[in-house]
């Protein structure tokens, strides 16, 4: 990361975290929080060493998809995530269990994110994927201007209105110069009986993608396993089978990581030897 503005809170590194992959979304409803779960634990199959921080504080349902109820406890002052399908998790709804909703006020909230990155022993870590709040708002500001990450996903459908969020999304991150990794399309087709059917509407994500001059990561079908499996806690990426959805996941970890290296590597200041 360069030099930050006057004005700026600086961007600290977390210690021993070599990449954090933000994934954000315009709007709720589009699946955000299961691309996050499904690319993290895609990640983990890959062999490298992931964590996944459950930042909706308002919704956090990435514990109940992940099959994970217990409590973390903490040792000395570092609490301990949860381990779940090869991923280190954190979230919310592990320290505020059951349905009792928060009603916190930013600062609070903006206190509890940055405990959970700068208190939380992640240990050595590949990637830390964040599943942001959905929207614009205050919470993600604040993780995004005080947290180095390497980039963000925005994920989107192929609807109109999730398509006009999406580029909300994608202007908020380039407004506080964050790169755009690329957009995934989530719920992009069904298949039925061989034929794919576009129920909410045909290549909007990557038509968006173009027209913000952003990458197309990957097309995520749609899939009642999904739903079922994620509800269970344990999400379709953890299927060994072949399976399309599975397959989906794979390419986007693959181009997330091919687009996370490809920064990092712009970010590095070119050092020329004087003969």
């Amino acid at each position: 990361m360069g030099p930050h503005a006057p004005g700026e809170q600086p961007k600290l590194p977390i210690p021993g975290v070599q990449n954090i992959i933000a994934i954000g979304s315009g709007k709720g409803g589009v699946g955000k929080s299961t691309v996050a779960v499904n690319l993290a634990i895609t990640l983990a199959k890959l062999g490298y060493s992931v964590g996944l921080m459950d930042a909706d504080v308002y919704g956090p349902n990435v514990p109940l998809m992940m099959g994970v109820r217990q409590t973390p406890h903490a040792i000395g002052q570092r609490i301990q995530p949860i381990d779940a399908h090869g991923v280190r998790l954190m979230s919310m709804a592990l320290l505020n269990p059951g349905d009792k909703p928060l009603v916190w006020r930013g600062p609070m909230l903006n206190s509890v994110i940055q405990q959970f990155l700068r208190n939380v022993d992640w240990g050595a870590l590949d990637y830390l994927v964040i599943d942001l709040p959905p929207g614009t708002g205050d919470v993600q500001l604040t993780l995004i201007q005080t947290t180095p990450l390497t980039g963000a996903i925005v994920v989107t459908t192929p609807s109109d209105v999730a398509l006009e969020d999406a580029r909300k999304a994608v202007n908020m991150f380039e407004q506080v110069r964050e790169q755009v990794l690329g957009i995934v399309e989530n719920m992009s087709y069904l298949e039925h009986n061989g034929e794919r059917l576009y129920v909410f509407g045909k290549g909007g994500g990557r038509k968006t993608a173009e027209l913000m001059k952003v990458p197309f990561l990957a097309e995520i079908p749609l899939d009642p396993k999904t739903r079922e499996m994620g509800d269970s806690g344990k999400p379709i990426a953890t299927l060994t089978e072949p399976n399309a959805q599975v397959t989906a996941f794979e390419k986007l970890a693959r181009a997330a990581i091919e687009r996370a290296e490809a920064t990092k590597q712009k970010a590095r200041p070119t050092i020329t030897i004087a003969d």
